[in-house]
This record gives C-alpha cells, sequence and structure tokens, in this order.
C-alpha cells in the first residue's frame, strides 16, 4: 500500500534522507521510529506529497506521489506534528469544511461527520470552538481531519507528542483501532508508541534505514543468542549444573535467588528452542518449575544499538549533515 523506493532528499547541500526503501502492507500499522533530526519527518512530507523527492519513488495505493500526486492525495490521510486546524471554526465547521476540500460528495458530509466525531470521540465538543480545546482534543480533531474522506492510507507524524499520560493512551488507543481498517504509518521517538501499537518497526538514524523488523526479529538479529528465563525451586548449584549439560545451551546465569526459588537465565545458541528440555531437567531432576519464558532486549536497548553506536567515522566518510 505504500512503496519507498531508494528515496533520497537534499535541501542544497544538505542530504536529509539518503536511500531510504521500505514497504507498508495493506491494514498494517508500521512504526517510523528514530531519534530527533534522523529524517522521519522529511520522510512523511515526501510521501504525502508535501515535499518532492530528489531521487527515488514513492507510490501510495499503486500512485506515484510525483507523477500522479492528486490520486495518491485522494487516497492519502495526514496528521503532521502540529495539527492544520483553524481555531475559530467550531469542530463541526471545520471538519466538514474539510471533507469538502478532500472532495467529500454533499449528500455524504453529514454521515461522515457523525461516524468520524464517533470514531475520533470528539463527539462530546463538536459544536465548541476548536481554539478552545485542550491539546488532547485538538490531536484527536486533527486525526478526524484525517479521516474524514475514510483514505486508503493514514500518515501520523508524533500523534502523541505533547499530550499527558491520559491522552496519550487515549490517543494510542484511538490509532490502535483503525489496524485492518486502514494503512497505517506511524512516526515517533516514543518507544513506547511503537511496542504498543505497531506490527513492524523501520529505525532510521542520520537520514538512512538501519533496520526494519519486529521487535522479536530485531532482537535475535542484534542479540546473537536465545535467552530464557526459568524459575525453579531447588539447589541452585545443581540446577545450574544440569541446566548447562543440555543440548544447545551456552550458558547458565544466575539472576535471583528468594525463598528456595533460583531464577537463572539460560543463554543458547541462536534460533534454538531449549524451553521443552529445560523443563524435562526439571521434572526429572524431581524440582519445582515456577516460570519459562523467553527473554530479550527490550525495545529501549534495540534503539540505543541501532542508533547510538559510533557514527563519528560515517559523518567524517560522509560530510553531508542529515536534517529533518
Amino acid at each position: 500500500m505504500i512503496e519507498v523506493e531508494n528515496l533520497t532528499k537534499r535541501y542544497g547541500p544538505t542530504l536529509a534522507v539518503s536511500g531510504v526503501s521500505f514497504n507498508v502492507q495493506k491494514g498494517e500499522i508500521l512504526g517510523f521510529l528514530g531519534p530527533n533530526g534522523a529524517g522521519k519527518t522529511t520522510t512523511m512530507r515526501v510521501i504525502t506529497g508535501f515535499l518532492p523527492p530528489t531521487e527515488g519513488k514513492v507510490r501510495v495505493a499503486g500512485y506515484d506521489v510525483a507523477d500522479e500526486p492528486l490520486e495518491a492525495k485522494r487516497r492519502t490521510g495526514y496528521l503532521p506534528e502540529t495539527p492544520p486546524i483553524y481555531p475559530d471554526m467550531t469542530v463541526t465547521e471545520y471538519l466538514a469544511f474539510v471533507a469538502r476540500i478532500k472532495g467529500v460528495s454533499h449528500r455524504d458530509i453529514k454521515r461522515r461527520l457523525d461516524e468520524i466525531v464517533e470514531k475520533c470521540a470528539v463527539a462530546d465538543v463538536r459544536y465548541r470552538q476548536v481554539g478552545k480545546l485542550s491539546k488532547g482534543y485538538r490531536q484527536r480533531v486533527g486525526l478526524a481531519q484525517a479521516l474524514i474522506h475514510n483514505p486508503d492510507v493514514l500518515v501520523l507524524d508524533e500523534p502523541t507528542a505533547g499530550l499527558d499520560p491520559k491522552q496519550i493512551i487515549e490517543t494510542r488507543d484511538l490509532i490502535k483501532g483503525l489496524e485492518g481498517q486502514h494503512t497505517v504509518i506511524l512516526s515517533t521517538h516514543i518507544l513506547p508508541e511503537v511496542s504498543k501499537t505497531c506490527h513492524r518497526v523501520v529505525v532510521i538514524n542520520a537520514g538512512q534505514i538501519v533496520a526494519v523488523g519486529t521487535p522479536d526479529e530485531l532482537t535475535r538479529r542484534l542479540q546473537g543468542f536465545e535467552t530464557v528465563l526459568v524459575t525453579v525451586e531447588g539447589p541452585a548449584a545443581a540446577i545450574i549444573e544440569k541446566f548447562q549439560r543440555v543440548a544447545g545451551v551456552n550458558w547458565v546465569e544466575p539472576r535471583e535467588s528468594h525463598e528456595g526459588r533460583v531464577t537463572l537465565e539460560v543463554h543458547s545458541e541462536k534460533e534454538k528452542d531449549v524451553r521443552a528440555e529445560l523443563a524435562r531437567a526439571t521434572v526429572e531432576s524431581g524440582w519445582k518449575l515456577y516460570e519459562l519464558k523467553t527473554s530479550g532486549l527490550s525495545l529501549e536497548e534495540i534503539f540505543l544499538k541501532l542508533t547510538t553506536k559510533d557514527l563519528s567515522e560515517e559523518a567524517a566518510a560522509k560530510p553531508e549533515k542529515a536534517v529533518n
């Protein structure tokens, strides 16, 4: 539904995005993750047709955003970091105005308004002026304007920026509810938004893609081994010795011990699942098994590994400065 191929964007001599390629499937929610200044907003603006690419191709619902901009935009809803609102209009006036601009037929405007104010949870303020709403409500009105014409693709740039914790949860739930109905690309540097909302992650740093995959896939790729946490009641030394003899186990590390229970971190060969063998070894030894679960890098650790590696050598080799 969204195809980005070798996208490059320059502002004069300054390189903002360099050779970026990724796809978003129909109905998928994709997290576009990176630190401030990584090139997220520039990429979003090219996808929505707000900016032309310097090089490369971007297609939305099969339409090239450069060659067929109107067709691509008809199928795209866009919420920039600062919602494009008219503060003197009421919510209903504003959304009706946007609906007309986006080509919603006159006979369908009222129906779409009624649907969208309910979906975006702004029905209780629909007759209030937009400028008098809280930031959370303004953000939801911004999302409503992006959805008013029922687009195939929804592009959200930092949709929870500046919101309080309650508003973040409400906005996150609202976005999650769009799953399957719209193809969503969600730009953020707030890690919980990705882990709680998105199917896959694209990580961008210094204008380049550094990783693509689910959090689990990125964990396996970066960690290089599998990790299982096991909590067993029994003699710690004997348990460690037993587990280390299980085929595929590389090493065992004690994590904590409390009231006769020991929690161990068992590291095994990459793509080797040793959980069944660990359970069997526990039962055969007559110990009580309380917990057995896989473990890996947190999204925060993945993010730091991918975006805080030493970029000084890259900068020396590539003098152009990446900006957002």
